[in-house]
């Protein structure tokens, strides 16, 4: 568990540190003859998303250091 949250406390931090982080996902793809027919979708991770796995990986390592003892 404490891999986890460290994890997630460095993920937040970067998402925080850049003040969130686009991303896009390749969907569906079609061949119809000669022509490629893709979709691709644009999400976003908003800074609260972030601040919320730093809190959530606070967490998890006290929990796993607590278990440890």
């Amino acid at each position: 568990m404490r891999l986890l949250g460290i994890l997630l406390i460095v993920f937040g931090v970067v998402v925080l540190g850049y003040g969130g982080m686009s991303y896009t996902k390749a969907r569906h793809s079609t061949n119809i003859g000669p022509v490629q027919v893709s979709t691709t979708d644009k999400g976003f991770v908003t800074p609260a998303a972030g601040a919320i796995a730093v809190v959530v990986g606070i967490v998890l390592v006290a929990v796993g250091r607590r278990q440890a003892v």
